[in-house]
C-alpha cells in the first residue's frame, strides 16, 4: 500500500470510528422509566447498538434483528438475523416476533427502539394478502431499477406490516425513544430503515406512481395491493405516535468531520464536498474526477495537498440480465479511475461504513495513477469491466480492494479525492 493510499485508509477507519454506537449511543440514552424498559432495533448496528445499551443498563431485554454474520455476544437482549438487501424468511419472522413483544405494554413503559440502515430489508414483514416472495420479487426490482432511497422506501412502507410507523404504533401506549444511524441523504427519520417509528407522509397514490416512473415489472399481488390502498402507513398527528421521539446518534456528516479532522492531522487540507451526494454511480465518480483534476491544474476549489470529501448514496442501474459484482462504491471509483485516466497527484477511495459494497465481501477500493494499468496488465479492459457492472473484478486485479469485514454500523459511503500535485 502507497503512503496515499495508508492515508486515505486512515481516513476511512476515522469515518467509521465516528460511527461506532459503543463510543456513540451512551449520551443519548433517555432517563429509566417507571415501568419496563423493552429494547427493539432492527439495522446493520443493531447488534452493536444493543450491546452499547446493555453495558449501560444491564438488565435491558427485548430482541434486535441484524444480518447474518453481523452478531456481537448478547447477555439478556434477544438477537435474531435477516437477510439483506434481499429479505428472507429468517427477517420476517423475527419482525413478527418483535411486533409481539410490544403487545400490552402500559404508559408507563419505554420501548428503546435501535434503527440503523438495512433495516428495510432486514425486518420485511408483508402486509396482509402478500407473501415474502411478493416482497423479494420487489426488493429485486427495486435494487435494479435506478430508483433512490426515497423512492425506495415509499414503495416499501406501502407494502409492509412492519415500517412507515408501525412499530411505534404497535408500542402504543407506551413511550417510544428511537436513538438512529442515518445511512441517508439529509438524515430524514421517514427515510431510514423506512421509518418505523414515525410518521409517513406519503401515499398508495405516490408509491403507485414510483412504480410507472422506474418501469418496475411486480407480481400482480403487489400491483393489485398497491391498487387497493388499505392498511395506510402512520400518518403525522396519528395519537399513537404522540410519546414517540428520535434521537440521532451517528450521521454521514459526523462521519466526514472525522475523515476531515485525520487529514488535518496529517497536514492536507480537507473540503467537505456535500454528505447527500446522489446519482448514478459511475456519473458520479466521473463528476468528482473532474473536480480533483481542477484542484491538481488550476489550485481550485482548493491547491494540493488537500483532500475532497463527501457521503451519500449514488444508485446502479443493471441493466436485464446483467449480473455484475460490484457495488456502488466500486462502480463509482472505476468511473473515476477511467475519468483520471492515470493522471498523476491523484488517489482516490470508495467505500460503504457498513465493510460491505454491494454483495461483495469488500467495503470498497481504493485507486491511484497506475491502477488502470494494473488492471490491463492482468487482461482486463476496465471500460467492459465498468459496462458488465463488474466493478469488484477490476479492483480486485489491481489488488486495491479494501476488506474489513462488517463494521456493525452504517453511515452510507464515503469517498476522499487525495490531490498531492506531485
Amino acid at each position: 500500500m502507497t503512503p496515499q493510499a495508508a492515508l486515505l485508509d486512515r481516513l476511512f477507519r476515522a469515518a467509521v470510528r465516528a460511527a461506532d454506537p459503543l463510543e456513540t449511543l451512551p449520551r443519548f440514552l433517555p432517563e429509566r422509566p417507571r415501568g419496563r424498559v423493552v429494547v427493539v432495533g432492527v439495522g446493520k448496528a443493531a447488534a452493536k447498538m444493543a450491546l452499547a445499551v446493555e453495558r449501560a443498563w444491564p438488565d435491558a431485554e427485548g430482541l434486535v434483528i441484524a444480518p447474518h454474520g453481523a452478531g456481537l455476544p448478547l447477555a439478556r437482549i434477544g438477537l435474531r438475523f435477516g437477510a439483506h438487501p434481499v429479505p428472507d424468511a429468517a427477517g420476517a419472522a423475527a419482525a413478527a416476533e418483535m411486533l409481539g413483544l410490544l403487545r400490552g405494554l402500559t404508559g408507563d413503559d419505554l420501548v428503546l427502539a435501535l434503527i440503523s440502515g438495512g433495516g428495510s430489508s432486514l425486518a420485511t414483514l408483508p402486509a396482509p394478502g402478500l407473501s415474502l416472495d411478493d416482497l423479494v420479487a420487489v426488493n429485486r426490482a427495486l435494487l435494479a431499477s435506478g430508483a433512490g432511497i426515497h423512492a425506495m422506501n415509499c414503495i416499501r412502507k406501502h407494502l409492509s406490516a412492519f415500517s412507515g410507523g408501525r412499530l411505534a404504533a404497535a408500542a402504543h401506549p407506551a413511550r417510544v425513544v428511537t436513538l438512529a444511524i442515518s445511512d441517508v441523504p439529509g438524515d430524514d427519520p421517514e427515510v431510514i430503515a423506512s421509518g418505523p417509528t414515525v410518521a409517513d407522509p406519503t401515499s398508495f397514490a405516490e408509491a403507485r406512481a414510483l412504480v410507472a416512473r422506474f418501469g418496475m415489472a411486480l407480481p400482480e399481488a403487489v400491483t393489485r395491493h398497491l391498487a387497493d390502498a388499505r392498511d395506510e402507513s402512520v400518518k403525522p398527528g396519528d395519537p399513537c405516535l404522540a410519546r414517540a421521539e428520535f434521537r440521532l446518534i451517528a450521521t454521514p456528516m459526523m462521519a466526514l468531520d472525522a475523515m476531515a479532522a485525520e487529514a488535518r492531522a496529517a497536514g492536507v487540507t480537507p473540503l467537505i464536498l456535500g454528505d447527500a451526494l446522489e446519482g448514478e454511480a459511475r456519473q458520479v465518480g466521473t463528476a468528482l474526477a473532474g473536480i480533483a483534476l481542477s484542484a491538481a491544474r488550476h489550485g481550485h476549489p482548493l491547491p494540493a495537498p488537500c483532500v475532497l470529501l463527501s457521503g451519500g448514496e449514488t444508485t446502479v442501474t443493471l441493466e436485464p440480465g446483467s449480473q455484475g459484482n460490484g457495488g456502488r462504491g466500486t462502480e463509482c471509483l472505476l468511473g473515476l479511475a477511467l475519468a483520471l485516466n492515470g493522471a498523476r497527484g491523484i488517489h482516490a477511495l470508495c467505500a460503504d461504513t457498513d465493510g460491505i459494497d454491494g454483495k461483495s465481501d469488500a467495503a470498497g477500493a481504493w485507486c491511484g495513477p497506475e491502477t488502470l494499468a494494473a488492471i490491463r496488465a492482468a487482461g482486463h479492459d476496465p471500460a467492459a469491466l465498468l459496462g458488465q457492472h463488474r466493478s469488484y473484478d477490476a479492483f480486485a486485479a489491481a489488488g486495491t480492494l479494501i476488506k474489513t469485514g462488517p463494521t456493525l454500523t452504517n453511515v452510507n459511503d464515503v469517498r476522499a479525492l487525495l490531490v498531492t500535485g506531485d
